[in-house]
């Protein structure tokens, strides 16, 4: 018998997750969040259906480590009010923009209306990271830190669906000027 470990069958994790969350934002991007189905995901990496089946369940799941991978980590800036908001806002507008982004988070949103569990997923793995940050370095509480993220993210998903385009610079800028008046 040898003492040496096993070595690993298949695909590393990151990789496997690199290639899975690449290939969801270009599906989302190119036909949309409807079409953009785990099958497809699989057809166009060439991983088997039950591989990505058994990391992320739901189309849901695996939307929201799509979107956590795209956001990256918590952005934390410090200094005056003004430039926390403002620092904060134009992070997640240029997160938002990215091709399939901000389509997939609409289209989570939308799945998520119908479906507790989803809403847990969202709540709990997207939202609370960002939602601690924002009210430790704002020092607000959490309903006001809530109504900030909704008007924020509800403000750029609502212009990007409405329009097709981002907000512009102008936009981003006097909502910019409404959220740090709502929280002087």
């Amino acid at each position: 018998m040898s003492d040496s470990p096993r070595p690993a069958i298949g695909r590393p994790r990151r990789e496997l997750a690199d290639q899975v969350f690449a290939e969801t934002l270009r599906l989302v991007d190119e036909v949309g969040y409807a079409k953009a189905t785990c099958e497809r995901v699989a057809s166009g990496t060439g991983i088997a259906k039950t591989t990505i089946y058994r990391r992320w369940p739901t189309k849901g799941e695996l939307i929201v480590d799509v979107l956590l991978d795209a956001f990256g980590s918590v952005p934390v800036v410090l200094g005056d009010r003004r430039l926390i908001v403002e620092s904060s806002i134009r992070w997640i507008a240029s997160r938002i923009e990215q091709p399939g982004v901000g389509a997939a988070f609409a289209g989570v949103f939308s799945d998520a209306i119908r479906d507790p569990a989803l809403r847990t997923i969202l709540a709990t793995k997207l939202q609370e990271p960002y939602k601690l940050a924002l009210q430790e370095t704002l020092g607000e509480s959490e309903q006001r830190v809530l109504f900030l993220i909704d008007l924020v993210t509800g403000t750029l998903l609502h212009r990007l669906g409405m329009t097709g385009e981002p907000m512009d610079d102008g936009d981003l800028n006097a909502l910019i000027e409404l959220v740090v008046a709502a929280t002087a």
